[in-house]
């Protein structure tokens, strides 16, 4: 995929954060921090915490259960490597890096996964406050 083609794809997810395709409220995202593991557990979508080199620190119920995967094996596990390698490439993870690079990214965009479960569109969010060090993948499953 070219450069271009990457860097318009991101330009329209910063575009889509500030729309009505958002479904992470603003009042979360600035306390999401705080929020003990069984308040994010709580939440009725996906939470993936991940640090700058793509390791994941959270990872909640509702996520584990619709990815199908067991919550507590891939804490600490790279997501994009070895949890969903459905999405490493320049869109997600292209925009992951770029977003750590200037140390802020709010995007929201469209996505299928497609690693051991068949095709499954979603919305992701990706999420970092200027001032916070932590990285968020919200998603929205249909």
């Amino acid at each position: 995929m070219s450069e271009q083609l990457v860097q318009k794809v991101q330009k329209q997810a910063e575009y889509y954060a500030k729309s009505d395709m958002r479904f992470v409220s603003d009042e979360l995202l600035q306390k999401i921090q705080t929020y003990s593991p069984k308040e994010i557990d709580e939440l009725s979508f996906g939470v993936i915490s991940l640090d700058d080199k793509g390791i994941i620190k959270v990872f909640n119920t509702f996520e584990s259960t619709m990815a199908n995967v067991n919550k507590n094996e891939v804490i600490g596990k790279n997501f994009f490597i070895d949890v969903a390698p459905c999405t490493n490439n320049q869109i997600f993870y292209g925009s992951f890096k770029r977003g750590v690079e200037e140390r802020k990214m709010d995007m929201i965009f469209p996505y299928t996964f497609t690693y051991k479960m068949k095709p499954t569109p979603v919305k992701i969010h990706l999420y970092r406050g200027p001032a916070r060090p932590t990285n968020w993948v919200f998603v929205k499953w249909k």
